[in-house]
């Protein structure tokens, strides 16, 4: 099971105190869990040997005692004295006999698991001294550095205290309190308490209708669980532990109320998995926020670029640079819940092109930092006057760009994305909102939270919206009244579905079939580095060659040969079209039309650069496609009649990228015809304004107005 994003403190995790209740040390009658206390003992053999440090807190000693002079009392009585109204036995006796008995079973446990254990009682009156707090660590951090196992209790035997109680020193009052006292004072990383039930529940855990709360955040929770009944056999239950968790949890130290009934389940709260409930100083801040309807969405993201558009030229600079800084100071957090997301992917069994578009590679938030301020530096796109027209005398109209307005983005396992998109969407004072595929979820998550925290109030984080839920997809479709302009960035299967379900225009591309030509008058060293890079360089990306294309006469010369070699010593997998296949004695590709995002690829003969053309149009994607030739006549054919958004002469596909373009960044490539095609920057997210100055002219039939339409300078 992957490591859930909220437990990945556990990575830190090094001192361990684990606090196991009288419900679990115990059967229901009173006897000893012979089972379940061994199979905690393997746990913390298990975990003593991986280097962690365990120091445990053990109730138990009164129920035990208890029952164990129940017994004695039973043998030792005349058939008259048990006619007699029973006494109830002194706690007290109870604890004593009981004490021995515990630490005798521990010692014979730990004893067959070749680990040393040590007994050590505490009343709530010894921590009042400060001298017996510093002996208390130095002993402990002898006995750990030994590998010895601490074993604490409260001394009830001969404790002063008559009742729980807690005073305002903080001294404890039952083995909860204690463990969560002993955390903090031996300075523990976590702290484990074990019960008989999984965790806290908003209800009973006998009513069926109580949901185990997973993560417990104190202002949600406080006033909404109801208590079942407290521990059968200690005096805690599941109040005592919660109140111990809290105080912990908020002084620093994380806290996992789970079972001690069932196997392995320190074993699984180490490892990250979602195992009982947690207790986190920090974990208001994980809470997800109130889900917001699609509409209420995105028209709170119109109003909020509205006032995004508002601002200067320059506030808006540094809401950019502002955002840059947040995903450098915040690497560590995103590479992390990143980690999860590529983890979850490859045990969920996901191809290996997904799981690569899914990883933040190492530099990659370096990179896209720059990429954001290389945005910012670059002149403001809102308000530009394009074109400058005298109506007629005192009547100036201009043509300027402006923002389209909200922009729905809807894109498949690369979260490098969100983060180009939301910048490209500030830049040019548009509303964003945001779907990206459940493999990325975490990513996604953490990403969207870092840049609207870097966006101040006076524009409001709802600028970009976070859409989380696959079902809210239909509905935002439907909302061509607030949603300007939907981009899809994913499969085929994705582009054709939103194209078929929308009345909103659609800007995309399908496929990322890209090929290159090698003529026969190429420089055959370059053709060797181009088609690798195109290739190899990043076999996912949708500007990566999937078809090598070779003329007829490159099969006589050996050249075909030696870019085969060349792609097969790189480990690319060739398919062939049903002239190379033959000759190259090579599977036939199932298609041209296919896009592989790995290493492999397409190989097919041509007789010359009219045939590639033919065969580019027939097959291609109208994406990027390149010819390598020093026939600048070839190269000027394929260069005008290759009709797709990027079209290449000696240059390898990869270069068709936004921020290689000095776009600063792209929220997609293009391959329609209308309104931007290619990498799509800024400028293919802005609009068109006519603003009219004028000075008290009226139409009035047109009777008095001269007309002299004539073009002026934009900086005049």
């Amino acid at each position: 099971m992957a490591e859930d994003s909220s437990r990945a403190f556990v990575r830190d995790v090094k001192r361990i105190v684990i606090k196991v209740g009288t419900a679990v040390v115990t059967r229901n009658d009173g006897r000893i869990a012979l089972g379940r206390l061994g199979a905690l003992c393997e746990q913390i053999k298990e975990l003593n040997s991986k280097g962690y440090e365990i120091i445990l807190v053990s109730s138990g000693a009164v129920g035990l005692g208890r029952q164990r002079l129940r017994y004695r009392r039973l043998v030792n009585s005349s058939f008259a004295d048990l006619q007699k109204p029973q006494v109830e036995l002194d706690g007290k006796a109870c604890a004593a006999v009981g004490q021995n008995s515990l630490m005798a079973l521990y010692d014979t446990l730990f004893n067959e698991l070749d680990i040393s254990s040590a007994q050590l009682l505490v009343t709530d009156s010894d921590f009042r001294d400060r001298d017996f707090r510093k002996q208390l660590s130095e002993t402990v951090k002898s006995l750990l550095s030994l590998k010895v196992i601490p074993i604490f209790n409260e001394n009830d035997a001969v404790s002063t205290r008559k009742a729980p109680y807690e005073d305002s020193s903080g001294i404890f009052w039952d083995n909860d309190s204690l463990a969560a006292l002993l955390a903090l004072e031996l300075k523990a990383d976590l702290l484990v308490l074990l019960s008989d039930v999984e965790g806290l529940y908003s209800g009973p855990p006998s009513d069926p209708k109580s949901k185990l709360i997973h993560t417990y955040v104190k202002e949600k929770h406080q006033g909404e669980i109801t208590f079942g009944d407290k521990s059968r056999m200690g005096r805690g239950g599941m109040t005592a532990k919660v109140k111990a968790a809290v105080n912990a949890a908020y002084a620093g130290i994380p806290v996992v109320i789970t079972s001690g009934c069932t196997a392995e389940n320190i074993l699984r709260v180490l490892q990250g998995q979602r195992i009982g409930t947690l207790f986190h100083r920090d974990a208001h801040l994980w809470e997800p926020t109130k889900e917001v309807g699609a509409r209420e969405m995105a028209v709170a993201a119109r109003q909020s670029s509205r006032r995004l558009q508002a601002l200067s030229s320059q506030e808006r600079k540094k809401i950019l640079l502002d955002i840059a800084d947040a995903l450098e100071a915040n690497e560590n957090l995103i590479t992390a819940e990143n980690e999860a997301d590529v983890a979850s992917a490859q045990e969920a069994g996901y191809e290996k092109s997904l799981i690569s578009r899914l990883a933040l590679k190492s530099g990659k938030i370096s990179s896209l930092a720059k990429s954001i301020r290389v945005l910012a530096n670059m002149e403001d796109p809102i308000g530009c006057v394009l074109k400058k027209t005298q109506l007629a005398d005192g009547l100036i109209l201009q043509k300027t760009s402006s923002p389209l307005g909200v922009l729905l983005i809807v894109f498949e396992s690369r979260p490098d994305a969100l983060v180009q998109i939301a910048s490209l969407a500030i830049r040019s004072g548009n509303g964003l909102l945001l779907k990206g595929g459940k493999e990325a979820k975490r990513s996604n998550a953490i990403l969207h939270k870092v840049i609207t925290e870097a966006i101040p109030d006076t524009v409001g984080g709802k600028v970009i919206g976070l859409v989380t839920s696959r079902d809210e997809i239909p509905g935002l479709l439907k909302l061509d009244d607030v949603i300007d302009l939907v981009i899809p960035r994913g499969s085929n299967k994705l582009v054709s579905q939103i194209k078929s379900s929308t009345k909103i225009p659609v800007l995309g591309h399908a496929d990322g079939i890209c090929h290159v030509y090698v003529d026969k008058s190429a420089n055959l060293e370059m053709a060797k580095r181009i088609v690798l890079d195109a290739k190899i360089d990043y076999p996912a990306a949708c500007n990566a060659m999937e078809t090598l294309l070779v003329h007829k006469d490159l099969v006589q010369n050996g050249a075909l040969n030696e870019l085969i070699v060349d792609l097969r010593i790189q480990g690319v997998n060739l398919y062939g079209g049903p002239r190379a296949s033959a000759l190259l004695n090579i599977p036939q590709a199932r298609s041209f039309h296919h896009e592989y995002n790995s290493m492999e690829c397409t190989v097919e003969i041509v007789d010359g650069v009219a045939a590639a053309v033919d065969h580019i149009h027939q097959h291609g994607s109208a994406h990027t496609d390149c010819i390598v030739t020093e026939d600048r006549e070839t190269a000027e054919v394929f260069l005008h009649q290759v009709d797709s958004a990027a079209v290449f002469h000696n240059a390898s596909t990869r270069f068709c990228d936004g921020a290689r373009f000095g776009l600063g960044a792209e929220v997609g490539i293009s391959t329609s015809r209308i309104h931007a095609r290619g990498p799509v920057g800024v400028e293919g997210l802005l609009t068109t304004r006519w603003i009219l100055k004028g000075s008290g002219q009226v139409v009035d039939g047109d009777k008095g107005v001269i007309y002299t339409h004539r073009d002026i300078s934009v900086d005049s």
